[in-house]
C-alpha cells in the first residue's frame, strides 16, 4: 500500500476517478471490519464509484447547502445556548466534552434527521462503539443492530407521514423508491451519524482546547468575531480529525507524485499530513486564526468531499462564538499534560474540565 502525504498528491488521488472508494472489494486497503460485522450494509455515498455515485450524492446534497444550513442556524443556536445555560447553572469545574461537545453534536443531528431528543444518548453511545478503534467486533455488531432497528422503524414512519424534515423530504425522492428504498434510507442515516456525530464533537472539544492554549489567538477572535469563519477552518486544518474515508484502491495504473501505483494497489491519502505541507501552508505547525487556509483538505477533496462540511462549519462557528462571549473568563481546570486523550474516529480528549 502507498501513502500520499504531500498536498498536491493527496488532491490528485482524491480527485482521480481511477481510484475506487468501494470498500467491498477484497483488495481494498486497511479494512479490518467486514460484512460479518455489518451484514448487508453499505454506507452508500462513501463506498460508491461512478456512475452510481453522482446521482446518489446529488439526491442528498441539496439538504446540505449553505441555504439549508442557514435555516438550521436558529435551532443550533438554541441548542448551544441551552447547553451553556446548564453549564453556567452547574458545578465547577465543568466538563465541556460531556456537557457541550457531545450533546450539541447529537442534538443537532437529531434536529436534522427529525429524531426525538430522547434518543440522543443511545444514539451517541452506539455511534461511539462503532467508530472506536478498540471496539470488539461483537460490540460493533450489537451497536449496528440497535441503530439499524431504530432507523428502520424511524424511516418507515417518515416514508408514510412525509414530514418536512430531511428524511421526510428524501422519502419522496426517486432514489428512495422501490423495494429497497427503506434500507437505502437506513444506510444513509447510519452514514450521517457515524460520519458526523463524533467528528463534530471531537473538533468542538479540540477547538476549545486549542484556543484556551493559545490565548493570543483567542484574544484576536473575541475582539473581532468576523475572524471566526477563518478560525474554524484553521482548527480544521490544524487537527484534521477524519482520515478513514480517504483510503482508495487503484482500478488502473496511475502515476502520483512520480510513483506508479499499479492496478489493485491501495493508497492512503493523508489529509492531516497534506494540511501541514510547508509548500502550501507557511509555518504549518503554528496555529494562526488569521492564516489563509482556504486550501485545507480536512473535508477531503474531489467527488467524495464531506457532504456535511457546511453543517460542521456552522456548528463550530456558533459554539465558539457563543462559548467565549458568554464565559469570557473560561480557562482549563486541569493542566494540559494531565488531560486524557483517546482514539475514536479521531484523536481527542475524553474530558475537558474548565472553570471561570
Amino acid at each position: 500500500m502507498f501513502v500520499a502525504a504531500r498536498h498536491e498528491d493527496v488532491r490528485a488521488v482524491l480527485g482521480d476517478a481511477r481510484f475506487s472508494s468501494d470498500r467491498s472489494h477484497p483488495d481494498f486497503p486497511w479494512m479490518r471490519v467486514g460484512e460479518t460485522v455489518f451484514p448487508g450494509f453499505r454506507p452508500s455515498l462513501i463506498e460508491m464509484d461512478p456512475p452510481e455515485h453522482g446521482p446518489a450524492r446529488r439526491a442528498v446534497a441539496g439538504e446540505f447547502t449553505i441555504r439549508r444550513m442557514r435555516e438550521l442556524r436558529p435551532k443550533i443556536q438554541r441548542i448551544v445556548d441551552g447547553l451553556l445555560d446548564d453549564v453556567l447553572a452547574g458545578a465547577k469545574p465543568a466538563d465541556l466534552v460531556s456537557a457541550l461537545a457531545v450533546p450539541m453534536s447529537g442534538l443537532v443531528l437529531c434536529e436534522l434527521l427529525g429524531i426525538p431528543a430522547s434518543y440522543r444518548q443511545e444514539l451517541t453511545t452506539n455511534t461511539a462503539v462503532l467508530v472506536a478503534h478498540d471496539s470488539a467486533d461483537a460490540d460493533r455488531a450489537e451497536s449496528f443492530r440497535s441503530l439499524s432497528e431504530y432507523f428502520d422503524a424511524l424511516c418507515a414512519t417518515k416514508m408514510t407521514e412525509r414530514p418536512g424534515d430531511l428524511l421526510g423530504r428524501l422519502a419522496g425522492h426517486r432514489l428512495f423508491s422501490g423495494d429497497e428504498s427503506r434500507w437505502a434510507m437506513v444506510e444513509l442515516c447510519i452514514l450521517l451519524v457515524v460520519a458526523g456525530l463524533e467528528t463534530t464533537a471531537t473538533m468542538t472539544a479540540l477547538g476549545i482546547l486549542a484556543l484556551l492554549e493559545h490565548p493570543g489567538q483567542l484574544a484576536l477572535l473575541t475582539a473581532d468575531p468576523g475572524l471566526t469563519p477563518g478560525a474554524v477552518d484553521e482548527l480544521l486544518r490544524f487537527f484534521s480529525v477524519a482520515e478513514l474515508s480517504l483510503m482508495r484502491r487503484a482500478t488502473a495504473d496511475v502515476e502520483i507524485g512520480g510513483t506508479l501505483v499499479r492496478t489493485g494497489e491501495g493508497v492512503a491519502a493523508l489529509s492531516a499530513a497534506a494540511n501541514r505541507d510547508p509548500a502550501v501552508f507557511a509555518d504549518p505547525d503554528t496555529f494562526d486564526v488569521t492564516r489563509d487556509n482556504r486550501r485545507h483538505l480536512a473535508f477531503g477533496s474531489g467527488p467524495h468531499q464531506c457532504l456535511g462540511k457546511n453543517l460542521a462549519r456552522m456548528e463550530l462557528r456558533i459554539v465558539l462564538d457563543t462559548l467565549f462571549r458568554r464565559i469570557p473568563a473560561l480557562r482549563l481546570a486541569t493542566p494540559r499534560d494531565e488531560l486524557r486523550f483517546v482514539n475514536g474516529s479521531g484523536f481527542s480528549v475524553s474530558e475537558l474540565p474548565v472553570t471561570w
